[in-house]
């Protein structure tokens, strides 16, 4: 298969980047030049504009060329059942029950809160309630650059059943080096498995905090009942063997 533009399998691409060079004839021919090198061809520079002196950014159309054999892909699915806050809520009662502990943070120098708010604040994302708002839970989120030893610590304190992990900044994979450090740690104080040990962020996915050695990971467009969700079920799972 190839991407779908106007009609199946013509592999018709957007691409938008910056290039450090002065918006001129020559740096659009530089654009095209580039992406043929990239294995795409009936290439258009639709748009190019000087963003600061000497940088400009394109956008640019463009026709791919490999196929790609879908059956070859393979991907770590997160598999768990889904559901509403009520049905968690009523789960972790009748189960459970007890309140599951939760702590979260953006860890390191990621001034950023919007990926772990919209997970444990009261106010959610989307519609979709936070851990804060759940009777079931006791949140703790921690806010942003927070020491993966801190983090740590507050999870031993509260005796925690899990922790969400958040990283929104990613140049030059800071988030895989931040990521990996934490659970570094974790195995150096021997306490992996005492905790359900979650990963989220703008390009996280499950395969990828798998990958690193977390339990699961939610990306961008991520909600608060998609963790809790999956939180109540490895509890289970591990709670019940």
């Amino acid at each position: 298969m190839k991407p779908y533009g106007d009609t199946l399998n013509d592999g018709i691409i957007q691409l938008a980047f910056t290039l450090p060079v002065e918006c001129s004839e020559k740096a659009k021919k530089a654009a095209e030049k580039y992406v043929s090198m990239l294995n795409f061809k009936n290439i258009s520079v639709v748009h190019a504009k000087m963003i600061a002196d000497g940088f400009t950014y394109f956008v640019v159309y463009a026709e791919a060329i490999p196929d790609l054999d879908y059956s070859t892909v393979e991907a770590a699915e997160l598999k768990t059942e889904y559901m509403d806050f009520y049905k968690i809520n009523e789960i972790i009662k009748e189960k459970i029950g007890r309140k599951l502990v939760a702590v979260g943070a953006t860890i390191g120098t990621d001034a950023h809160t919007v990926g772990i708010d919209a997970i444990m604040n009261m106010k959610g994302y989307h519609g979709n309630f936070g851990l804060e708002r759940y009777s079931g839970f006791q949140a703790y989120n921690m806010g942003a650059q927070v020491t993966i030893k801190e983090l740590l610590d507050k999870a031993v304190e509260v005796s925690a059943d899990a922790i969400l992990v958040s990283q929104t900044v990613t140049q030059k994979d800071a988030h895989i080096k931040n990521f990996s450090q934490f659970i570094q740690l974790v195995n150096e104080y021997k306490l992996r498995d005492r905790f359900i040990i979650l990963a989220g962020g703008a390009r996280v996915d499950n395969s990828l905090a798998v990958k690193l050695g977390y339990d699961a990971g939610f990306g961008r467009g991520a909600v608060a009942s998609q963790a809790a969700s999956f939180i109540v079920n490895k509890f289970l799972e591990k709670n019940h063997d």
